[in-house]
């Protein structure tokens, strides 16, 4: 298989919970408008916190971020956030779909449930990440997109607000990357061939 750097992705899914908030900020307000791939998050904050988190991050990023709607076509420099109370799927076409199924892991949506999906749907052309957390959310998950041949990213649980979805996820495998929140938005451009820089915050 190509390195990674001379990989075509076509997709980035990332689970995050505890923390999740401000690490989504620092990551997504550093990528540039003409970032190329779409961005699939599932993060476990409560209904009334997620109501205006898709408005909050917009209003402060230069990719747009939204909540994910059924039957909605993936486009690039876009994030889609799982809407509260609704598991977050992928189909191989790109479209994504909200399911009302039981929770996973105690948790509607699951990282887990989107991550398989994407696994499935993007196979060798995903990227998969794993953000501070409580919990273990997200680590089967990622070990299913690297046995699909996706590349697999951890945030150093040293780096982590709460540790315990990195950890969970490195008992499991070795990821590709092992990296601090300040290190990740350089790493998706690289990874990317995103023409520009970061920003700068």
């Amino acid at each position: 298989m190509a390195a990674p750097e001379n990989r075509i992705f076509k997709a980035v899914v990332i689970g995050v919970s505890t923390g999740g908030v401000m690490a989504l900020k620092q990551i997504l307000t550093a990528l540039p408008a003409d970032f190329p791939i779409p961005i699939l998050v599932v993060t476990h904050i409560t209904p009334t916190a997620d109501d205006g988190l898709a408005q909050l991050l917009n209003s402060q990023c230069s990719i747009r971020v939204k909540e994910a709607d059924e039957e909605e076509l993936l486009a690039p420099a876009t994030v889609y956030l799982a809407p509260a109370n609704y598991h977050l799927l992928v189909e191989r076409r790109g479209i994504l779909v909200l399911s009302v199924d039981p929770p996973v892991n105690f948790a509607r949506p699951s990282v887990d449930v989107l991550f398989e999906s994407a696994a499935e749907a993007f196979g060798h052309s995903l990227i998969g990440i794993i953000l501070t957390g409580a919990g273990h959310d997200g680590s089967r998950g990622l070990l299913q997109i690297r046995q699909a041949g996706g590349l697999v990213i951890v945030q150093d649980p040293a780096d982590a607000e709460m540790d315990s979805m990195p950890r969970k996820a490195l008992e499991l495998l070795v990821p590709d990357y092992l990296v601090s929140l300040a290190e990740l938005p350089a790493l998706l451009c690289r990874l990317t061939h995103t023409t520009h820089q970061v920003n700068v915050i």
